[in-house]
């Protein structure tokens, strides 16, 4: 748990993060596009590896203005729309004051005291118990509750969970996640197009190989063509694991941050305590890409042996919130498993 002192540095490191993460979008889009062009170079030309290569580059050059218009494109639409993205996928559904009374307030109340402008109000039906916080700006910031969560825990524990969702909104945490998806997203997108174009080229490409090399007799030299084909295809592995790598390689310090920020605000470790062992195995979100999971109070995924988790684990901030605001932890409650009625209890739409 870092100290208090600590909070304004994580603050300015989220920021620079945030404008690293928009450059590392750039770069991978470059380097896909040179992936791209390598690929299509082989599959047209049987040439030398290194006349293919300087090839691609130059195409890759002159690609440049359009690829980084696209990349534009990319981030202005995942600024102006991704919030529709996430509620078509959790299907959230802003709330206001008289829908949900005691929401509401709680978070008003919470907003107040800090003199914070309030995010907007959403809530999904599951009976998953999670949370998350998204948005750019303060035009854009939002809180999304499940139905589930509503049922499950009291006032305090329901106003320590929107405590850290709020701390990750002042924090600049969500603006880094989203802006972190987002290139996700992107270079997927990208990698995947390509990767399927590689086959049509393939396809493609060894007929019309096939009727150069016996018409234009260009002398480049051959054997050349398996050699790009596999460093593309390389490149475009290697930029696809980077974006995950820099998704994941996000510092998981931001949950203790928020845990403690949930303290500061509330006064109340107990109930933070006592709302993440709640969560606790319970926030599996029906339908939820791994992205907006990412976004939550708890993510239950977790990649090969715990390497690519997102959150630290629940015992972990616990003993954090122990060690550093005292409290008391009621220890694990019983799974889901052996407890139907908290899985198997489905909340009907309101």
């Amino acid at each position: 748990m870092q100290q208090a002192f600590g909070l304004y540095t994580h603050i300015q490191a989220n920021r620079r993060r945030s404008i690293f993460l928009i450059g590392a979008l750039f770069f991978l889009v470059y380097l896909l596009v040179f992936a791209g062009a390598l690929l299509a170079e082989a599959a047209f030309d049987d040439a030398s590896a290194s006349w293919l290569i300087a090839r691609a580059w130059e195409r890759t050059l002159n690609a440049i203005p359009m690829a980084t218009v696209l990349a534009l494109v990319w981030i202005a639409l995942a600024y102006k729309y991704h919030q529709r993205m996430i509620d078509a996928l959790t299907g959230g559904h802003p709330v206001a004051r008289a829908e949900n009374p005691r929401l509401y307030n709680l978070l008003e109340n919470l907003c107040i005291s800090r003199g914070v402008p309030m995010p907007s109000l959403k809530v999904m039906t599951s009976s998953a118990l999670n949370a998350f916080a998204t948005g750019l700006n303060e035009r854009q910031y939002a809180i999304t509750v499940t139905t589930g969560l509503l049922e499950s825990l009291d006032d305090a524990e329901l106003e320590a969970v929107l405590a850290h969702e709020l701390t990750h909104i002042r924090n600049g945490d969500v603006r880094m996640m989203i802006v972190a998806v987002v290139i996700a997203g992107a270079i997927s997108f990208f990698a995947e197009m390509f990767f399927r174009g590689r086959f049509l080229w393939d396809q493609g490409g060894r007929s019309s190989r096939s009727q150069r090399s016996t018409s234009d007799g260009s002398g480049k030299g051959s054997g050349g063509a398996a050699i790009a084909i596999v460093f593309g295809v390389l490149i475009i592995a290697l930029a696809w694991g980077l974006s995950i790598v820099i998704r994941y390689a996000l510092s998981r310090s931001r949950e203790y941050l928020a845990d403690a920020g949930s303290v500061e605000l509330t006064k109340n470790p107990d109930a933070m305590i006592t709302a993440l062992r709640k969560i606790e195995n319970r926030g599996e979100l029906p339908g939820a890409t791994s992205a907006v999971m990412e976004l939550c109070v708890d993510n239950p995924r977790s990649g090969f042996a715990d390497l690519f988790a997102t959150h630290p684990s629940v015992d972990a901030r616990i003993q954090a919130l122990i060690a550093f605001a005292g409290g008391i932890d009621p220890g694990p409650l019983p799974p889901p498993s052996e407890a139907p009625q908290h899985q198997q209890s489905r909340v009907a739409p309101p």
